[in-house]
């Protein structure tokens, strides 16, 4: 639904009501929006800027896409030529940031044909999801309904799994929807231990890896030449690998358990690497000095698991965001260590480390402008601030919420974006069919 079909039903005092286009024989995932054209102003708003910020009867404005305004009424901002909407209280939020997905890869996990996640052998650093990235899929509408507007898209698979980049959730095309391109390097260190099932009593066990120092020397023997790589002969992968030691790419290192961290972290540094982000991090509370020492940021992914351990408590991983913050690291939110399908589920994670500890706008900032910062797009979406892209939406409750959150309109760099989707048309389908019957 378009925001400003929203905004004509709350001028005339009428109920919200969907406008769906239905096709009986398939789903069309929504036309991508056309360009801001003309200068918007939100008015009468509860801004959530990101970064820890609460702004009451707020007024924001953007043009060209960029944001040009945020303040409160009593600021007097500028409102001459702007079309005016008055949200009447509602929740202004900076779009979510997703990281670590491989939302517009996969598509239907049966059917090899709609994957496109995983590359076969170890090593592939040359891969890049950028050109694999599907914009018509139609698990994008189903973010976007949660207020995730923006997102890392990334390969999996193998030791190095390629290149990741941050899209927009809007556009006809990769080109189109890419925000920034080639973050960073996706690293899998090998387990030290693997979960595996014993043929004789059916149960899962944690047994040694035995590949595992075949698989790190491997790793030692690529990053060696990587590093020392002149060009000649030509080698796709370890050029794909130059910009982690010049710095213009981060090094994403996935690892849970502690003694698999440290030896990852110290592993890069000796060839070095200095950008590095840890993703899944399920032992970090255990490693928080050396994580400190190294300024190494965390993906944490596991708000929704159970915990590593058995004896660990089952409320740890609810826990684990606030322990961490409160120790003074850099902590965002992911949702990777969940299935594709789960990860719109996203501000609901942030949701929960709020009830654990978590100050509501710090967890908030957790899937705004800390992952934003943490992925290296943070000048451009994360938080509402002037000369930001007017990447946002509006939420009639609380957006961290599953009970309130309702989110009414959406902007992506000022466009007013179709927040319909295939789940959208089912219900109306259905609900009109049902309706029908009792009537």
């Amino acid at each position: 639904m378009k925001f400003r079909n929203f905004a004509k039903q709350l001028l005339i005092g009428a109920s919200l009501v969907l406008s769906l286009t239905f096709s009986a024989s398939f789903a069309i995932v929504p036309t991508p929006a056309p360009d801001q054209n003309g200068p918007i102003a939100l008015t009468g708003a509860i801004i959530h800027v990101g970064d820890g910020t609460v702004i009451g009867d707020g007024v924001i404005t953007f043009d060209d896409g960029i944001i040009t305004a945020v303040g409160s009424a009593s600021d007097n901002i500028d409102l001459t030529n702007h079309e005016i909407f008055d949200v009447q209280g509602r929740h202004v939020y900076p779009g979510f940031v997703l990281p670590n997905t491989s939302l517009g890869l996969s598509e239907v996990s049966s059917v090899r044909a709609t994957q496109d996640i995983v590359e076969e052998g170890d090593i592939n650093a040359s891969v890049r999801s950028a050109i694999a990235y599907n914009t018509d899929s139609e698990i994008i509408p189903t973010n976007r309904f949660n207020g995730i507007l923006t997102a890392q898209v990334a390969p999996q698979g193998g030791l190095i799994s390629g290149s990741s980049s941050v899209f927009k959730l809007d556009g006809w095309n990769w080109e189109d929807a890419m925000l920034s391109e080639d973050v960073g390097l996706h690293l899998h260190w090998p387990g030290m231990r693997q979960r595996r099932r014993n043929s004789e009593s059916g149960q899962y066990e944690r047994v040694e890896n035995e590949n595992y120092q075949g698989q790190t020397h491997l790793l030692q023997t690529l990053f060696q030449d990587a590093s020392t790589y002149t060009g000649e002969p030509v080698n796709l992968n370890l050029l794909a690998m130059q910009p982690l030691f010049n710095g213009i790419a981060k090094l994403f290192i996935h690892a849970d358990e502690a003694k698999e961290i440290i030896s990852a972290v110290r592993f890069a540094r000796s060839y070095g690497v200095e950008d590095i982000v840890l993703v899944g991090g399920a032992d970090a509370i255990l490693i928080l000095d050396f994580l400190l020492a190294e300024s190494i940021p965390v993906i944490y992914e596991r708000i929704h698991e159970l915990p590593l351990r058995e004896w660990n408590d089952v409320d740890a991983p609810f826990k684990t965001p606030f322990l961490l913050h409160d120790a003074g690291v850099k902590v965002g939110i992911g949702g990777g260590a969940t299935s594709i399908d789960r990860q719109r589920n996203l501000p609901f994670f942030a949701g929960t480390a709020a009830a654990y500890g978590l100050d509501r706008e710090t967890a908030l900032a957790m899937v705004t402008g800390i992952n934003a910062e943490i992925l290296g797009v943070d000048e451009r979406v994360g938080t509402l601030e002037t000369g930001k892209d007017a990447t946002l939406f509006i939420s009639e409750g609380d957006a961290l919420d599953m009970r309130t959150s309702q989110v009414i309109g959406a902007f992506i760099q000022g466009r007013d974006i179709d927040l319909n989707g295939t789940q959208q048309q089912l219900y109306e389908r259905f609900r009109d069919k049902y309706q029908n019957q009792v009537e």
